[in-house]
């Protein structure tokens, strides 16, 4: 039988470099002679299992995931001594600028890395009948779990770029005539084949794969984007009423350490797949001398604790001397209790400060939480010199002067240990080591089902699973249900799942509810689809929380922070475009090319 050429496939959609344009004769076995048993079937879905990792940890020194993040309001990139093209959103933020640089942002890679995962799912759709199974449930259960591995990939392309190409099956021929089709169609046939996988994929699977609970998860965001919120509250309340609940008591490797609480066991970086943990429900597996791993971890330390002890004269005593120091053998040794710190991953006063609501908030204790007043100078340079030396940091003098030459990059509000604290024995000066990492837990569950009682003008019960995840976290529960409004669940949704859930997928996906229902909204504004570019709800809500796009901050770099309604949705790259030359992959609008858009698709072959 004939290989699959993906040649043409991954030089039009994953955006690669130009010599993937020439066709090449590959050596390796076709698929269908590969896939002769569930085992191989489930092998070849891995390839999506490892991307959907990668998302979040891929080696670099910033994965897809740190991307995301840097189009909502919790945070920034921290770098200020270059230039950077998500701070500038309306002079670099565009289909033919550097959108596939680790340095600056990875919009053309999450597209790449989405259909490179949707192509190992499409592989397994369309041969699954190739193999010999024990019976029906087992075929139905793998051809469940790829629907999810296609909708997991497919959400993510919806929210991000908004109308795409759909790819029903496998592709073994060059192929240039792609099409956009319709955000809204794609949708609906993610909800159709999630639908058939919370029927057939098991309920209990090992940790790392797909199970039942995972449908159901995704199922609840699809109905969400489709408006559909009675099928999104039976979709969560499948998964909230089942084996699942959130972790109460201490579990795990330090359970016995009196110094920490709940909170710290169920971010540390073994205990999200051990089988104790019922409120895992998705997580990828990434552990040190594991075959296949990311060799240089999650640099989770690196890449969101400050700079504090980098950069010469950073941080000042108040008596003007160099008061911090990352040399290893430092009598007070910060480095090793908080990593080496760029702080590339800077989060906004929102996040770090206006959110935190609650002194008995666990996920904000001393120890889980750290502010910057939190560590001493160290400098040993000025032991016995200076008297400031080994006591807690501070911003200002008594004059009021302040005492670091850069409040982004060396200095924030403060960040989650608790989540970024994880051991690197590869390094001297430690940067985060490798972890598995939730994708879904039932944390999340509970304020998708929140989400969905809002909408449904069910107040009394959206608060209620919005105070499951509080009070768990030893704050106390909301009872104001008068003004209880959607930012009341983003609120807590930032508090819980900083870098698990994919918050500008999220944003967008509420900026859609609100344009597609015209509900109103509590910032007093009603919004539309025919005015999606501009007017919407994420632009509004960057606007409303962060400090710097919204404030007239002038330079950073030679930077602006300027950004535009339109940036809601990201640009389809210009070379994905130019590549398919016999089709036409449409521009978002308010990006240059919209104007050759022609109507997408409005339905599935």
């Amino acid at each position: 039988m004939k290989s699959i050429c993906w040649i043409c496939i991954l030089s039009i959609l994953l955006g690669c470099s130009d010599d993937y344009l020439t066709p090449k004769p590959l050596s390796f076995i076709t698929t269908e002679a590969g896939l002769v048993n569930a085992e191989s079937m489930y092998s070849t879905l891995s390839a999506s299992t490892i991307l959907i990792r990668n998302h979040y940890m891929d080696g670099s020194f910033a994965p897809c995931m740190f991307t995301e993040y840097l189009f909502t309001e919790v945070m920034i990139d921290g770098t200020t001594d270059k230039t950077f093209p998500c701070r500038d959103m309306n002079r670099l933020v565009i289909p033919d600028g550097v959108l596939t640089d680790a340095s600056y942002n990875r919009i053309e890679t999450c597209w790449s890395e989405a259909y490179a995962g949707i192509k190992s799912a499409s592989n397994v759709i369309t041969n699954i009948d190739y193999p010999t199974y024990t019976d029906e449930s087992e075929r139905n259960a793998i051809l469940g779990t790829a629907y999810f591995h296609r909708a997991f990939w497919f959400y993510l392309l919806t929210h991000r770029f908004g109308d795409a190409p759909w790819i029903n099956s496998q592709i073994k021929e060059p192929k240039l005539n792609f099409y956009s089709t319709k955000r809204e169609v794609i949708l609906e046939q993610l909800k159709k084949d999630l639908e058939f996988a919370v029927r057939w994929v098991p309920e209990k699977m090992d940790k790392g794969k797909v199970s039942r609970g995972a449908c159901y998860h995704l199922l609840t965001k699809v109905y969400l984007a489709l408006n559909l919120f009675d099928d999104a509250v039976k979709s969560a309340s499948a998964i909230i009423n089942g084996d699942y609940s959130l972790m109460t008591n201490r579990f795990g490797s330090d359970k016995d350490d009196d110094t920490k609480n709940v909170i710290w066991d169920l971010h540390r970086p073994a205990n999200k797949t051990l089988p104790e943990n019922n409120e895992e429900i998705f997580s990828v597996i990434d552990r040190y001398g594991m075959t296949g791993n990311i060799a240089s971890g999650m640099t989770s330390m690196y890449i969101f604790v400050p700079n504090w002890g980098n950069t010469t004269n950073a941080i000042m005593t108040p008596n003007g001397n160099p008061g911090m120091s990352e040399l290893l053998a430092n009598e007070i040794d910060i480095i090793h209790e908080i990593g080496r710190g760029v702080n590339k991953g800077r989060g906004t006063n929102y996040y770090t400060r206006y959110i935190n609501d609650d002194s008995n908030d666990l996920r904000y204790t001393k120890g889980n939480w750290y502010v910057m007043e939190d560590l001493r100078y160290n400098n040993p340079a000025i032991k016995g010199k200076d008297d400031y030396y080994g006591k807690n940091l501070q911003l200002y003098d008594d004059e009021g002067n302040i005492l670091t030459r850069d409040t982004i990059r060396n200095w924030t509000g403060g960040w989650p240990h608790y989540k970024f604290f994880i051991p690197d024995p590869i390094r001297t000066q430690p940067r985060g080591g490798n972890t598995d990492w939730y994708i879904f837990r039932l944390a999340e569950t509970y304020l998708l089902r929140a989400e969905a009682y809002f909408w449904l003008d069910n107040k009394a019960n959206a608060i209620a699973d919005v105070n499951r995840v509080r009070t768990r976290a030893g704050a106390s529960p909301l009872t104001d249900i008068a003004n209880f409004n959607i930012g009341t669940i983003l609120d807590e949704r930032a508090r819980e799942l900083f870098y698990e859930e994919t918050r500008k997928c999220e944003l967008t996906r509420i900026a859609f509810t609100y344009a597609r229902t015209g509900k109103p909204c509590y910032n007093g504004k009603t919004y539309s689809l025919s005015s999606f570019s501009e007017s919407n709800f994420w632009y509004d809500r960057m606007m409303e929380k962060t400090e710097f796009f919204n404030k007239g901050i002038a330079t950073v770099a030679g930077d602006e922070f300027t950004m535009s309604p339109y940036h809601v949705l990201w640009p389809i790259p210009q070379r994905v475009i130019d590549a398919n030359s016999l089709g036409i992959i449409n521009q978002n609008k308010g990006y240059a090319g919209y104007e050759n858009n022609v109507a997408p698709l409005d339905k599935i072959e």
